[in-house]
């Protein structure tokens, strides 16, 4: 089962973006392109409410995927993934804000 299929399995969700995908090809190249792959996803989807909220929750996928196997990055996971659900609590209002609260709960 690819992970589309395992996500919508498990939470109902049926991921939009390849997110997913996008980051796991930049674990190959170490924490560096983690970081690259996130800041140009978030500056470029950001106004984007669906997606936004999806990479909230890819990052947070990401984080549990990684705890056991690889800490280091799942610790710059847990980081980027504090940094964007802050930015989606500081600055989503009205049905934004529900939508990500509805969709990342």
């Amino acid at each position: 089962m690819d992970f589309y299929q395992q996500i919508l399995a498990d939470t109902g969700y049926k991921p939009k973006t390849t997110f997913w995908q996008d980051f796991s090809i930049a674990e190959w190249f170490g924490e560096k392109a983690i970081r690259d792959t996130y800041k140009r996803a978030f500056n470029e989807w950001k106004s984007n409410i669906e997606y936004l909220t999806e990479l909230v929750l890819i990052l947070n996928w990401k984080i549990w995927q990684l705890a056991e196997v690889n800490e280091p990055i799942a610790r710059v996971y847990d980081e980027l993934w504090k940094e964007a659900d802050q930015y989606c609590m500081d600055n989503l209002k009205g049905d934004e804000l529900q939508y990500f609260l509805r969709t990342t709960d």
